[in-house]
């Protein structure tokens, strides 16, 4: 398996589908990384030379990836917390935060059901 970025991505895919294995990294930007390093985006990892694999990963540093990106989403979250948007409070009570319904959906994110007592008349 090669790595890049400290991830190891598949062998047996074509590069543009293994590199959207490393987290900020999806179809399109993995296609501008193959295009940029001159690699045929239909080829496998395992075809390819160590100076292609060179190549994207020198590519793939310009990208902000991983780590820094988690941490940089959660910076943004607690900033909107801290703020006390709309948006900063429906993350703090657990609920949908792009306008989804709430009432008979949003179990993912409400987590499961807590039964009302009593409620039958």
């Amino acid at each position: 398996m090669a790595r890049i970025l400290n991830i190891e991505i598949p062998d047996n895919k074509q590069i543009k589908f293994s590199l959207t294995y490393i987290f900020g990294i999806g179809k399109t930007t993995a296609t501008n990384i193959c295009r940029e390093a001159g690699v045929a985006i239909d080829k496998k990892t395992k075809d390819l030379t160590d100076e292609e694999l060179t190549k994207i990963r020198e590519i793939a540093v310009k990208y902000t990836t991983e780590g820094d990106l988690r941490r940089e989403i959660q910076f943004n979250i607690k900033r909107l917390m801290e703020i006390k948007t709309y948006r900063g409070m429906r993350h703090r009570k657990g609920m949908p935060v792009r306008g989804q319904s709430t009432k008979q959906n949003a179990r993912t994110r409400k987590g499961p059901k807590k039964t009302v007592a009593n409620k039958k008349k």
